[in-house]
């Protein structure tokens, strides 16, 4: 071979590896300037600066868009204690969706939407834990305090929504106090 031929073949290797790597490069930056984007977009709906918090939210595929939705994750985790989602319930979760204001035409109701039709994960509930904990430090006790009391209180609706058999006997499962216990300890 000659030395001409091992030498463009070497400089064409070269360039290709410099490209390759060019393209990954960019492609982070691309990935890092869109994950920015996204977290400042969440903390200007949200009023979070917290950087894990907003990590989190993302995480859990919420947005600016969608950050509405996030007041309704303890209602949705009390309707789907039980493991199921029945009609009351889900009557009871759209309306408070209404009650916060939520267009059925906006991300967090389509998000709710999907929330009825299969159970969220785990890890949404803990990032609404994470979400309170935040919020009460900023919060003063009185507005801790009546936020906890709406919240537990609207919590406590739809776990009587489905209660009973024709409206005797226990309103409340076991499942759906344990979630509501839960939620009030997410207070503390």
């Amino acid at each position: 071979m000659s030395e001409e031929f091992v030498g463009d073949r070497r400089k064409a290797l070269e360039e290709e590896f410099f490209a390759k790597q060019n393209q990954q490069l960019l492609r982070q930056f691309r990935e890092t300037t869109v994950a920015k984007a996204r977290y400042e977009a969440l903390s200007a709906a949200s009023g979070i600066t917290d950087a894990a918090l907003l990590e989190q939210l993302s995480a859990v595929d919420l947005s600016s868009e969608t950050i509405a939705a996030l007041a309704l994750v303890p209602l949705v985790e009390v309707a789907w204690a039980d493991g199921t989602l029945d009609a009351k319930e889900r009557s009871a979760l759209l309306a408070a969706a209404e009650h916060v204001g939520l267009s059925t035409d906006s991300a967090s109701y389509q998000m709710l939407e999907a929330w009825l039709r299969e159970r969220p994960p785990p890890k949404l509930l803990e990032t609404w834990k994470a979400y309170v904990a935040i919020l009460s430090r900023t919060l003063d006790v009185h507005a801790t305090a009546a936020l906890k009391q709406d919240l537990l209180g609207r919590a406590r609706g739809i776990a009587e929504a489905a209660g009973g058999i024709l409206g005797l006997g226990k309103r409340i499962s076991s499942a759906e106090q344990a979630v509501l216990t839960e939620l009030e300890q997410a207070f503390a």
